[in-house]
């Protein structure tokens, strides 16, 4: 197996959580209850709120830094087809995966943040719902479940995770 084979193997250890992640960012109650728009965008934000969770509870165990690199690896390789899927050309894909990379940077750093501070509320308003704020009682859904989902992911090993165990 020659170098780069290695790394790829190391990133499709991950697809079972990635795909996890999108399933559950995918789960109706986002879009009802808590009001996120089913729009692309809202999906978006949606995928990356749930995969910042999981991130920053990999990040919290030296075992889970490297899935944690993987995992973001994954969210660029499904991204990068998407982003072709809805009519990108090729000299744009790139520049868009940035930008979507860059996002994804932010809402850890702000999610890390609010959590920090107990929260969640202004970086769901700012980053959920890219500023429109929703109505309290979807606001304050979506706030429950991804602090419900932040608590559980930290009683979940990281092989757990890893192999798509989400709780």
């Amino acid at each position: 197996m020659g170098f780069f084979d290695r790394f790829k193997a190391k990133r499709t250890e991950t697809t079972a959580l990635y795909t996890a992640i999108v399933a559950k960012a995918r789960e109706p109650h986002w879009y009802v209850a808590g009001a996120v728009p089913d729009t692309v965008d809202g999906r978006f934000d949606a995928i990356a709120a749930v995969l910042a969770m999981a991130m920053l509870r990999l990040e919290d165990d030296p075992a889970g830094i490297p899935v944690a690199t993987h995992l973001a690896e994954a969210f660029v390789d499904d991204m990068d087809p998407q982003l072709r899927e809805i009519g990108i050309g090729d000299l744009l894909v790139g520049k868009h995966v940035g930008r979507m990379m860059g996002m994804l940077g932010g809402r850890l750093g702000a999610y890390r943040d609010a959590l920090a501070a107990g929260d969640l509320k202004p970086a769901l308003v700012r980053n959920l719902y890219r500023g429109e704020v929703p109505d309290d009682v979807a606001l304050a859904h979506s706030e429950r479940e991804l602090l419900a989902l932040h608590k559980a992911l930290a009683a979940v090993a990281v092989d757990f995770l890893v192999a798509g165990d989400l709780p």
